[in-house]
C-alpha cells in the first residue's frame, strides 16, 4: 500500500472471549499498534457487521482500518503443531480453546498464542474496492464487505505462521450471495421461472449451505490422523515429489486443479497426505453425494470435501450455485481436486472422462472470473488392491453395494492386510486458458460470442490431454507384468522360467522406451519373481501348484477380471506396439505396391476402432510415437526401405509379441456386441440394460465354446464401451436391411482381426520355443 499519513486507526478486533479482548488490549497498551501502523490513537471495534455499521462505516473521516486477531496454537509435538486426539479427549480444541484454557495458555504457555495483524487499508480504499467489484453502496453491504476483507487478510497472516496447508475459506456463502453478477443471475432465474425474488434467493442460499465445504482446521488434523493409517497400514507410499516446489510457486498465482486417476476409495487420502507433507493448502475435493453419509459426510465436509448431487435435473438455481461456487474457489486460488472419470475404474485402465466439472472450470476461465487454472494430471497406481472383488462382480452383472455405515466398516476391515506399494506421480501441468485456446475455444482467446459446439469440443480435448498426461505419468508395476504374462496363455500354467522368458524381452523394451516403472527390478531374479507370484497367490489372484517337479502358476479360476485389472493399469504403454504388430502383419499380407503405407493405414484404422478404450494423443503426435515404435523394431528402417517380409523378420527378432496379451480382451468384447447386434431385427430398438445382460450371458457361452479366448472379455464395462463404438458407427439406432449388412460387416471385421491376433500368438509361442 502507499504511505499513509498518521491518522485515526480503527482496530477491527475479531474476538470471541473476554480473554482475547484482554490480550489485544494489552498488546495495544504495549505499543503493538505503533509498531504496525505508526499511530497511537486506536479505536477498538468488534469485527461483526452491526459494530462495523455503527462505529466504522458511519464515520465521516477516513481512518486506517487494521484487522487484528489472537492466534492460538496447539502444543508442539515432534516439531509439529497439530491438534491430536489427546486434545479432543480433554474436550478442548487447541486452535480455538475455551476461555479457561485461553487464560491458562496466556499465563503458563505464552508461546502458544500471538496477536496477528492483517493488511491495513483506509476506509475510502475499502469503499472504493467494494463499489468497483459491483457491490451495493448501502452501509450494511459495505460493512459485510469490510468484515470479509478483514477475515481474508487475517487468514493470510495466519498462514504465514502455521503454513499453507491450513488455508481455509470463511464467509463463503455471504460473499457469494453479495456478488452483484450472481444476484443478477438469480433475478433472471426468478423472472424466467415465475418464482418470487425472495424464494429464489432463499433457495440459492440453501443450496450454497448444502454445497459449501465448511472447513475446520481441527477436523482436518484429526481426520488426516484417523484416515492416514488406513492406507499406511496397507501400502508403502512412493511419491515422486519432483516438481512440487515449482507447483508451490505457481500456486501463488494460479489455483491448482488436481485430476487423479481413480482406482480406490483411498486415492484422496494418499494424495492429500503427500500434499500435506509438502505444505500445500488443502484441496477442495469434489465428491459424489453417495459418500455423504454419517459419519463420513459431516467429517469430510469439515475437511474440505464438496458433495455435489449426481444429477441437477431442471434445477436452474442449483446449477447456477455450483457454477458460481466453482468460479469463486478458482478466483480465490483455492486448490481443487476431483476424479474426472466420474467413478473408480472397473477395469484398471482410465475410464472415459466426465466433462461437467471441467465445463464449469472452463466457463470461469472464459468469463475472466479466474485468470487461469493449472490442471495437474495425477497417476495413482497400486501394487495390489483389497477392494476388487466387488468390482469384478459388478462387471458380471452384479449390483454395486450402496455406500453407508455398514459398507464403510466392511471396507475398513478389508484394508487391514498389507497390499505392497502405491505409486503417486504428477504429470506435466496444463494451463487451462492456453489449452482451451489451442483447441479452438475462441471465447477464452478473445471474449467473442460463444460457439457452444467449439467450446464443448475444446473441453473434451482438454480432458483427453489430462488422460494422456495421467497415462504418461503412470509407472508399470510388477503385478501388471506378471498378470500380463499369465493372461496371455489361454489359462495354461507357467513355471517361473517360462514367465521369465516372456518378461525378459518386455523388460528390455520398457528400459529402451524409458517407461516409468515401480520396483520392476524384482522380476529380474527368480527369487524376486517367485515372491511376486506368491503374494498374488495369497491374494487369491494366482493359483500355485507345487506338488509336481516344478511349481507352476496360473490365474485363479474366476479371478481373470481382477488379474486383468492389474494388467490394465499398464496396458496403455503397450497399445502402440500392438497396433504396430497388426500393421506389420497387414503389410506382410498386402498386395499393395506400398505395403508399409498399407500397414500404417491399418494401424490408423485400429486406432479408430479402439478410441473408446484408450486415450490417444493428437494424430500427428501419435504418428510420431508410431515412428518411434518402428525404430525399436528396425533401427535403420528410415535409412532404407525394408520390404514387409524384412520388417516382419525384424519384429520376430524382438523376441516377443504383445497384441494377444493386450487387445484380445477388448476386441473380443466388441465381437460379442457386434454379433448380438447382427442377429437382432434391425428395426427394433436396443434397450441398453437388457442388451448388456444379454451380452454377459452370451459372452459366457462363447467363452465355454472357445469362441472367445479371454475370460476378461466378459465384462459389462467393456461391453458398454463396445456399444458406444457401435453407436458411433451408426449401428445401434433402428434401420433397415442396409443396417443389418453393416452390422454383419462389423462382426466379420472383428472376426478377421481375431484371426490375425491368433497368428501373432502362434508366432510368439514358436519364437519362444526357438530361443
Amino acid at each position: 500500500m502507499s504511505d499513509i499519513a498518521p491518522q485515526t486507526t480503527v482496530v477491527l478486533a475479531e474476538v470471541a472471549t473476554p480473554v482475547e479482548r484482554e490480550v489485544i488490549s494489552q498488546w495495544l497498551a504495549n505499543g503493538g499498534l505503533g509498531r504496525d501502523a505508526g499511530t497511537k490513537t486506536p479505536v477498538l471495534v468488534d469485527l461483526n457487521t452491526d459494530e462495523v455499521v455503527n462505529r466504522l462505516v458511519s464515520r465521516s473521516d477516513n481512518p486506517i482500518v487494521l484487522p487484528v486477531r489472537v492466534l492460538w496454537l496447539p502444543k508442539e509435538r515432534d516439531g509439529v503443531r497439530r491438534a491430536s486426539f489427546k486434545d479432543v479427549a480433554t474436550l478442548n480444541n487447541p486452535r480455538n480453546p475455551n476461555r479457561f484454557a485461553q487464560r491458562w495458555i496466556v499465563k503458563r504457555s505464552p508461546d502458544r498464542h500471538r496477536v496477528l495483524t492483517g493488511e491495513p487499508a483506509t476506509l475510502d480504499e475499502l469503499r472504493n474496492r467494494h463499489l468497483e467489484s459491483g457491490g451495493d453502496p448501502a452501509p450494511r453491504s459495505l460493512a459485510r464487505y469490510v468484515v470479509r476483507s478483514a477475515v481474508v487478510t487475517l487468514s493470510r497472516a495466519e498462514r504465514s505462521v502455521i503454513g499453507d496447508r491450513y488455508k481455509v475459506p470463511r464467509l463463503v456463502v455471504e460473499e457469494i450471495l453479495d456478488g452483484a453478477a450472481f444476484r443478477k443471475e438469480l433475478d433472471e432465474i426468478a423472472t424466467k421461472s415465475g418464482m418470487s425474488r425472495d424464494e429464489t434467493y432463499e433457495r440459492a442460499e440453501s443450496a450454497l449451505r448444502e454445497l459449501v465445504a465448511t472447513q475446520s482446521r481441527l477436523v482436518s488434523d484429526l481426520f488426516s490422523q484417523a484416515m492416514a493409517p488406513m492406507h499406511k497400514r496397507a501400502w508403502t507410499v512412493h511419491a515422486d515429489e519432483t516438481g512440487l516446489e515449482e507447483l508451490r510457486a505457481l500456486n501463488r498465482r494460479y489455483p491448482l486443479v488436481f485430476l487423479p486417476s481413480h482406482r480406490s476409495y483411498v486415492d484422496a487420502f494418499v494424495l492429500g497426505d503427500v500434499l500435506a507433507q509438502n505444505d500445500f493448502p488443502p484441496n477442495h475435493l469434489i465428491g459424489g453425494a453417495n459418500l455423504n453419509f454419517w459419519p463420513l459426510g459431516p467429517i469430510a465436509r469439515r475437511s474440505g470435501t464438496v458433495f455435489i448431487r449426481r444429477s441437477f435435473g431442471d434445477d436452474e438455481i442449483y446449477r447456477a450455485v455450483v457454477e458460481e461456487y466453482f468460479a469463486y474457489l478458482l478466483s480465490k486460488r483455492f486448490n481443487m481436486e476431483w476424479y474426472f472419470e466420474g467413478g473408480r475404474t472397473r477395469t484398471g485402465k482410465l475410464r472415459p472422462p466426465k466433462y461437467g466439472l471441467l465445463n464449469y472450470l472452463a466457463e470461469a476461465v472464459r468469463s475472466g472470473r479466474a485468470e487461469d487454472a493449472l490442471l495437474i494430471p495425477v497417476a495413482i497406481s497400486y501394487e495390489r488392491l483389497n477392494e476388487l472383488g466387488a468390482i469384478s462382480d459388478e462387471q458380471l452383472g452384479g449390483k454395486k453395494q450402496p455406500e453407508g455405515l455398514a459398507w464403510m466398516a466392511q471396507y475398513l476391515r478389508s484394508q487391514q492386510n498389507s497390499a505392497g506399494h502405491v505409486y503417486l506421480r504428477f504429470g506435466e501441468p496444463l494451463y487451462a486458458r492456453e489449452r482451451l485456446i489451442a483447441h479452438g475455444d475462441i471465447m477464452a482467446d478473445s471474449g467473442a460470442q460463444p460457439d457452444e459446439a467449439k467450446s464443448r469440443l475444446a473441453v473434451q480435448k482438454v480432458a483427453f490431454e489430462v488422460a494422456v498426461g495421467i497415462n504418461k505419468a503412470t509407472p508399470i508395476v510388477a503385478n501388471a507384468l506378471v498378470t500380463l504374462a499369465l493372461l496371455g496363455v489361454r489359462g495354461r500354467a507357467l513355471t517361473v522360467p517360462e514367465i521369465q522368458d516372456i518378461l525378459g524381452p518386455v523388460l528390455k523394451y520398457i528400459d529402451e522406451r524409458k517407461i516409468p516403472q515401480g520396483e520392476l527390478h524384482v522380476l529380474a531374479s527368480r527369487i524376486g519373481l517367485t515372491g511376486v507370484l506368491d503374494r498374488l497367490a495369497l491374494a487369491k489372484v494366482v493359483t500355485a501348484y507345487t506338488a509336481g517337479e516344478q511349481a507352476v502358476y496360473s490365474i485363479e479360476p474366476g479371478q481373470h477380471l481382477i488379474a486383468a485389472f492389474y494388467r490394465n493399469s499398464a496396458i496403455h504403454w503397450f497399445v502402440n506396439r500392438s497396433l504396430l504388430e497388426l500393421g506389420i502383419f497387414t503389410a506382410a499380407d498386402s498386395e499393395s505396391s506400398d505395403p508399409l503405407a498399407a500397414g500404417l493405414a491399418e494401424a490408423r484404422r485400429l486406432r479408430d476402432l479402439l478410441k473408446f478404450e484408450f486415450f490417444f494423443p493428437e494424430k500427428d503426435v501419435w504418428e510420431d510415437e508410431m515412428q518411434a515404435e518402428l525404430l525399436l523394431v528396425d533401427p535403420e528402417w528410415n535409412e532404407r526401405t525394408p520390404t514387409a517380409a524384412e520388417l516382419l523378420d525384424q519384429l520376430v527378432g524382438t523376441k516377443f509379441m504383445m497384441v494377444h496379451r493386450t487387445l484380445r480382451a477388448f476386441l473380443g468384447a466388441q465381437l460379442v456386441v457386434a454379433e448380438r447386434l447382427a442377429l437382432r431385427d434391425p428395426a427394433a430398438e436396443v434397450d441398453k440394460d437388457s442388451f448388456m445382460d444379454e451380452c454377459v450371458r452370451v459372452g459366457q457361452q462363447m467363452l465355454l465354446q472357445a469362441r472367445l479366448h479371454s475370460p476378461e472379455s466378459v465384462s459389462s464395462e467393456l461391453f458398454a464401451s463396445a456399444l458406444r463404438l457401435a453407436a458411433n458407427r451408426n449401428l445401434v439406432d433402428p434401420g433397415g436391411d442396409e443396417l443389418r449388412e453393416r452390422r454383419e460387416a462389423f462382426a466379420a471385421e472383428l472376426r478377421a482381426l481375431g484371426d490375425r491376433i491368433d497368428r501373432a500368438e502362434s508366432m510368439d509361442a514358436a519364437n519362444r520355443r526357438a530361443y
